[in-house]
């Protein structure tokens, strides 16, 4: 009887190894499989956009760039040409002098000459002893012939001369004193106001005359 049953226990056991054989088999197309399906999944899946971050930084840099333009915009560039052209000039006439210490100056209040005429409007800014600190006329400015009598001529040329004042010596406020009839001299002291001097008083200078020179006949036309 036990012979009989020797064959019987052997018969599972080689049934068993040879269904483990297939398991491994099986188990290695499935392992090289793996790594191709990763792979797979890694194209297909939708990488993470850089795009938004790029278009957010261009658009910081857009708002800065207008920024910028919007400070520029503050003198024409017509103007700016030609006060760059005029510090060449003036660079190209100075004589080699020997250097003396430039003492720095801080000039709270002051005093603002406007004369303002048929042709021309100029504007001097002075400390209270009546030594200049800037001045500027529409001459200097680029604008030319009846140009130069105009009141946007008035405004920016006392821009130019208050921007160098206060970033120079650090001007505050302003005693003005205006002398002529010409057309710019209220949009002058205006512009003198608007980019940041405080005005204290306003005199008028233009001179009177009490019948002293005989007047011009009348043009005959």
């Amino acid at each position: 009887m036990a012979e009989d049953k020797q064959p019987i226990a052997a018969a599972p056991a080689a049934e068993l190894e040879e269904k483990k054989e297939e398991k491994t088999e099986t188990a290695a197309p499935a392992a090289e499989a793996a790594p191709k399906a990763e792979a797979a999944s890694k194209k297909a899946a939708p990488q993470p956009e850089t795009e938004d971050e790029s278009e957010d930084f261009s658009i910081e840099g857009d708002e800065t760039v207008s920024g910028l333009m919007a400070a520029d915009e503050e003198l024409p560039e017509e103007i700016k040409k030609k006060l760059e052209q005029n510090k060449q000039a003036r660079a190209k006439r100075k004589v080699l002098k020997k250097k003396k210490k430039r003492v720095v100056k801080s000039v709270h209040s002051g005093c603002a000459y406007i004369t303002a005429t048929y042709n021309n409007t100029i504007i001097t800014l002075t400390d209270n002893q009546g030594d200049v600190i800037s001045w500027a006329s529409a001459g200097m400015a680029g604008f030319k012939g009846a140009k130069k009598a105009t009141p946007y001529a008035a405004q920016i040329i006392a821009k130019i001369a208050v921007q160098k004042a206060r970033e120079e010596f650090g001007l505050e406020e302003v005693k003005v004193f205006v002398s002529g009839v010409g057309t710019g001299r209220e949009a002058a002291i205006r512009a003198l106001n608007a980019n940041g001097l405080n005005i204290t008083s306003i005199k008028d200078t233009t001179p009177i005359p009490h019948n002293g020179c005989r007047p011009k006949k009348p043009r005959r036309v």
